[in-house]
């Protein structure tokens, strides 16, 4: 449903809800499932079996990528060159970034893998390699981690970092995933949405999002989503995570007033699934919204998970941005971007098949 997720509804299973998790108020005992805040205006996705059927068929034209996706490589020696007093945000693909927050290394939805899919045959493949292999990355401090979706909570990158995170921030339930994935409860901190958590002179926040969860046909919503508040400094991060439009935006650019810096989801919108993923116009609006200072685009470029070509997002953004006079951040893969520091933008996608 516009992300790697093998998950639909289904009905609940007889077992007791969890008491931990049944004290959030995002929890309904009713099914023992996690749930969006009340948005009028959502509109309902289309059946489950209408999705897959869409998905089964053959790609439109111009969902992948002809040409290849610009990389610029990266390795440890370039990484620990970059100024230990500043905060930077590096570009590894879809949603997964790394950060660099004041000498100190971070991690965003790290998806190193081949495939966004439980099967290692099957399922979205990456339309480029990483700019750094899994081998060059640092020690990292802290972890987070939006949802449990197979594009943002991959299995083989969890395996590979274990024992080389020292801290792991997730939603509400998503701590027992990365159990299950062999890592220590004791690095483990779980978040409701407002939470907020400290670790290495950086705060970090769950906030709301308009999502859902599930990793099975068996297990939809039974662990929260978020997006994210990280503040380094003077400086604060927002990073959507996967997300539809909602009011929420609004409350959060209020509560932080403002962002020097919101990594915002832009890709895998579908009208069959129009709650689920902003559009280019609502991805713009969110950002607008938040009250950021530089809108920074993720969640594209990597893996096919629509039916929009893989250029879309990136070019209506791109657009919009420049009829209404807002900061943007297209960083190439493995790019490099310093908070508060002037850049040149790059439209690196024109001209590309």
């Amino acid at each position: 449903m516009g992300c790697a997720a093998l998950a639909w509804p289904g009905s609940a299973t007889a077992q007791a809800c969890d008491r931990a998790l049944a004290a959030s108020p995002q929890f309904s005992v009713e099914g023992c499932v996690f749930q969006n805040a009340l948005n009028p205006r959502a509109q309902p996705s289309q059946p489950a079996w209408k999705i897959w059927s869409r998905f089964l068929s053959a790609a439109p034209p111009g969902a992948m990528p002809v040409d290849a996706i610009p990389v610029r490589p990266l390795d440890r020696a370039a990484l620990d060159a970059l100024d230990n007093s500043a905060n930077h945000v590096v570009r590894l693909g879809h949603s997964s970034h790394l950060l660099k927050l004041r000498g100190r290394y971070w991690l965003i939805d790290p998806m190193f893998g081949e495939r966004a899919s439980p099967l290692s045959f099957a399922g979205p493949k990456r339309f480029h390699a990483p700019p750094l292999p899994l081998s060059e990355l640092p020690p990292i401090e802290g972890l987070i981690l939006s949802h449990d979706h197979y594009d943002h909570l991959d299995l083989p990158t969890i395996e590979h970092l274990n024992g080389r995170v020292q801290r792991y921030f997730v939603p509400l339930g998503v701590g027992r995933r990365l159990q299950e994935m062999g890592v220590e409860a004791q690095r483990i901190e779980e978040f409701d949405w407002w939470q907020e958590g400290r670790h290495a002179d950086v705060t970090v926040t769950a906030t709301p999002a308009q999502h859902f969860s599930g990793r099975t046909p068996w297990d939809r919503n039974r662990t929260l989503w978020a997006s994210w508040v990280i503040q380094s400094g003077d400086q604060r991060i927002f990073y959507s995570g996967d997300t539809g439009y909602f009011d929420g935006f609004r409350q959060i650019g209020a509560r932080f007033d403002g962002f020097d810096l919101a990594l915002m989801e832009n890709g895998a919108y579908d009208p069959y699934w129009p709650a689920v993923h902003l559009t280019p116009e609502e991805t713009v609006q969110a950002f607008v919204d938040l009250r950021a200072r530089l809108l920074y685009l993720v969640h594209n470029s990597t893996f096919n998970l629509a039916f929009h070509t893989w250029k879309d997002p990136l070019e209506r953004v791109s657009a919009l941005a420049a009829a209404q006079g807002l900061p943007l951040a297209t960083p190439e893969i493995g790019e490099v971007l310093t908070i508060g520091l002037p850049r040149s933008n790059v439209l690196w996608w024109k001209g590309l098949r």
